[in-house]
């Protein structure tokens, strides 16, 4: 009985743990089309998204440390790490993303034609940690 108890409370404490690994929030403007286009492919990738509409996006931005120079329309933070994510960036580098807890954030800067909610991914898509540097091509 104790090992049954054992184990429903391991696979409990796993699914808690994975769940929180992958709960986003993101704010965007409630008139952006393309953000919600971003969202899906998120949630469409496991992503626990919740949505939440501001029409003041600059002073989202200021509060989360996200660096100007590398906005985009909306910005997400991982509720289990804190880590920010700034625009268009695809699941795959969020993944990248959650398995270094070292990189604060990582943006598609601008409105890439070439990400999730603006477009189709192409392999040459960039996104980049928040010194500027690039973190993720796909």
């Amino acid at each position: 009985m104790r090992v049954l108890f054992a184990a429903v409370a391991l696979l409990t404490a796993t699914s808690f743990s994975h769940a929180a690994g992958n709960a986003i929030t993101v704010y965007q403007d409630p008139n952006c089309g393309c953000c919600a286009g971003w969202v899906d492919h998120m949630r469409d990738a496991g992503f626990d998204v919740n949505a939440i509409k501001t029409g003041d996006m600059v002073s989202v931005k200021q509060k989360l440390g996200v660096p100007m120079a590398l906005s985009s329309c909306h910005t997400a933070v991982v509720e289990g790490t804190g880590q920010i994510i700034e625009g268009h960036v695809p699941a795959s580098a969020v993944n990248k993303l959650l398995a270094d807890s070292s990189v604060k954030g990582v943006s598609a800067p601008g409105m890439p034609l070439n990400a999730p909610g603006m477009g189709e991914l192409d392999g040459n898509l960039v996104s980049v940690d928040f010194a500027g540097k690039p973190f993720s091509k796909d």
